[in-house]
């Protein structure tokens, strides 16, 4: 009779687990037979990059972007939809070029971008010879008196040793985020990076850096890989190089904008569930990865809610972050304001890695919740997903950490998405409809499953 007893529940609980399962599956292939089939996802991706384009946070375009997902959720479904207004340092980029000389040979334009929050040369040239180097530890070593005037070249490549191609771009982002500070310290004009990015072509990445307080604020650009090899060849010969760079960037003060919020009102309490992506892109391109894609899917998982008469426990959230690119405003904002008003948040999911095929959901919670989500990966395996790991959640949601808010982001394959990111590439034709849908599917299950069971 004993052994009876501890079995019992063994026994019931596998039946349980079995009727869930059965149920859960069901569900699912209703959420995806309706992304898949009825998916607004890549029809309004198309009318956000094609009809508005690039939206720098500050920017006319990204005002217009405010308006269209405002309407775009209230399409969906939305019960309440408001804007939240944050606070944003506006950087305009201005008419900018680099022109280089080897020897003594003829001037040469060069494919370039300014980076993000980058000051500029104020539209005069500023001339001085190319000292290459290979690694920031390298260059730290370096007496002042050999890179004071110089502008300062970079070559750090990504590392095509990771499978994993967020791996490099986090190995190699130093590069872009600090080298300008450091070279300032000891004198240099200008900085030059190999732009984070896992393709050899000779487009340039833009992306934000950040200038150390007290530190002089000098230029800093990227240029392509096929550029850089050249470059270091060239140096590597002895060959003496000159580079005059002309640029117009730079800080404009500051500008009240807006994320956008939009929600289903929850049946059994009003704990929120947020889902989200941001609005704001670079502002070249079209920001049709980074992150219309992120954006939409949201849009698309509050719909199929509606579509499907799915009666969610919790209010569901979507929001449409601002200022994600350059300043992380719009999640450090909402953080706050969840903070003030003490509202009880359940989960946050983001999705920013790209339009492409699913691959997995990060795990950015305590043991115990974790645990919870690993639990399902069976029912999601026959969608794409087929690992729920990492201790990370998306940038804009990552501030919720502070206030014990379980976080996840949602992990496209990568290997296509440094091809592209932060450059003139990312347009809506580099995303496929299928891969972008799938990312919905998924993450309309996630929430479900977060809102059944959480």
């Amino acid at each position: 009779m004993k052994k009876l007893f501890y079995i019992l529940p063994l026994f019931l609980g596998g039946i349980f687990y079995a009727q869930n399962f059965k149920a859960d599956s069901t569900q699912f292939k209703k959420i995806s037979n309706e992304i898949l089939v009825k998916g607004k996802g890549y029809d309004d991706l198309r009318e956000l990059t094609k009809n508005i384009g690039n939206r720098l946070c500050g920017s006319a375009n990204y005002e217009k972007a405010t308006q269209w997902a405002m309407q775009k959720l209230k399409d969906a479904g939305a019960d309440k939809v408001w804007f939240q207004p944050v606070l944003v340092k506006v950087w305009t980029r201005g008419a900018e070029s680099l022109k280089i000389k080897t020897g003594n040979g003829k001037w040469e334009n060069v494919k370039m971008l300014s980076l993000g929050n980058s000051e500029g040369t104020k539209g005069k040239d500023l001339k001085g010879e190319i000292l290459v180097v290979k690694t920031l530890e390298e260059f730290l070593k370096m007496p002042d008196e050999l890179v004071k005037n110089k502008i300062v070249f970079f070559n750090y490549p990504f590392n095509q040793e990771f499978l994993a191609t967020g791996q490099a771009y986090g190995d190699a982002g130093k590069y872009r985020r600090s080298t300008a500070s450091e070279v300032a310290k000891k004198g240099g004009k200008a900085v030059i990076i190999r732009s984070l990015t896992s393709n050899f072509d000779d487009v340039p990445h833009t992306g934000s850096l950040k200038y150390d307080d007290g530190i002089a604020k000098i230029p800093a650009i990227a240029i392509g890989a096929e550029t850089a090899n050249k470059l270091e060849n060239s140096l590597l010969k002895k060959q003496h190089i000159e580079a005059i760079l002309n640029s117009n960037c730079g800080m404009n003060g500051e500008k009240l904008t807006h994320s956008v919020i939009g929600e289903i009102t929850g049946n059994k309490d009003k704990s929120v569930i947020v889902v989200s992506g941001h609005l704001d892109s670079w502002d070249v391109g079209e920001g049709a990865h980074n992150d219309g894609a992120g954006i939409v899917q949201s849009i698309e998982v509050l719909r199929t809610f509606k579509n499907l008469n799915i009666k969610n426990n919790h209010t569901i959230r979507v929001v449409c972050y601002a200022n994600e690119e350059n300043g992380l405003s719009g999640g450090k904002t909402y953080m706050e304001n969840v903070k003030k008003s003490g509202e009880s948040h359940v989960f946050a999911l983001e999705s920013d890695s790209g339009g492409f095929t699913p691959r997995s959901f990060s795990l950015g919670m305590n043991d115990e919740k974790a645990k919870s989500m690993k639990s399902w990966e069976k029912l999601f395996n026959p969608y794409g997903i087929f690992e729920f790991a990492g201790n990370y959640g998306g940038a804009d949601i990552t501030p919720l950490r502070e206030l014990n808010v379980p976080v996840s982001e949602y992990v496209t394959d990568s290997q296509r998405y440094f091809d592209i990111h932060h450059t003139p590439e990312d347009t809506f034709e580099k995303v496929n409809r299928r891969e972008l849908l799938l990312g919905s599917v998924v993450m309309s299950q996630l929430i479900y499953m977060v809102d059944q069971n959480w």
